[in-house]
């Protein structure tokens, strides 16, 4: 379990981590951060998650105490398929995203889309959606800021009390060389991606002992330098080269060599 802050009356849980890589042969990775907020009588996901990662989230949740019809609120940054597919899976919650977002999604080119039309389509048509603007207070002492760039409407959540300071961020700033370099890879539009990443690195450098959640990371804390990671890198690939299915190879996917 990673929990990352208690603020703004909510326990801020780290329940998937992202990864910071994209496949070269096969297309995109998608391996997202997923993050629970339990507090004020709610239960909420801010992003859900692709299919591929459908029974470790139901998992997390359960080593909780959490079933999938106690979640009352996901909050969706995009429409991308690694974002926002399982959904689905929460037929109690409020479906929270920006409107010009979705309707974006849904004129978005099936032939370059990143957006899985069918969960979006029906998303659109749910009674569970809610649309959200930018500068709206998304949840009670949870603002949704504009983050354009990966995707035009993209939103970031941020919680502040004052005193402590969680931004979530998603794919506005996917990793920590983005934040660090102001500048974003497989972005829609590179001129926007910059600004927002300055005006979010901006937001978590002006509070001490601020987190920033990305898209596809680890968390990292403001140590006043160029961050300080929070948990332990844990993702690898079980492999099957050989001629048998004992024949198998373990490849760890972390700065730290540690086995997933």
């Amino acid at each position: 379990m990673t929990v990352l802050a208690d603020i703004c009356g909510y326990q801020v849980d780290l329940l998937v981590q992202g990864f910071p890589g994209k496949s070269l042969e096969n297309g995109g990775l998608g391996w997202s951060a997923v993050v629970l907020l339990r507090g004020r009588g709610r239960v909420i996901l801010v992003d859900t998650g692709s299919f591929s990662v459908r029974k470790t989230l139901l998992a997390r949740l359960a080593e909780r105490g959490i079933a999938r019809h106690d979640v009352t609120d996901i909050l969706l940054t995009h429409a991308h398929y690694d974002h926002m597919m399982n959904w689905t899976l929460f037929p109690a919650a409020s479906v929270a995203i920006c409107g010009a977002e979705l309707d974006h999604a849904l004129a978005e080119p099936i032939e370059t889309s990143l957006c899985a039309e069918l969960y979006v389509r029906a998303l659109a048509e749910s009674p569970q959606l809610r649309r959200l603007t930018p500068g709206a207070e998304a949840l009670p002492g949870i603002a949704a800021i504009a983050a354009p760039g990966h995707t035009p409407h993209h939103l970031s959540f941020v919680l502040d009390d004052g005193a402590g300071r969680v931004i979530l961020a998603a794919d506005a700033v996917k990793n920590r060389a983005e934040l660090l370099a102001a500048a974003g890879d497989s972005t829609q539009d590179g001129a926007a991606s910059s600004a927002t990443i300055a005006n979010i690195a901006d937001l978590w450098r002006a509070r001490s002992g601020a987190i920033i959640v990305c898209g596809h990371d680890l968390p990292l804390l403001n140590d006043g330098d160029g961050g300080t990671y929070l948990g332990t890198r844990r993702a690898g690939i079980l492999c099957w080269f050989g001629a048998s299915l004992d024949d198998s190879r373990r490849i760890a996917l972390s700065t730290n060599g540690d086995s997933p």
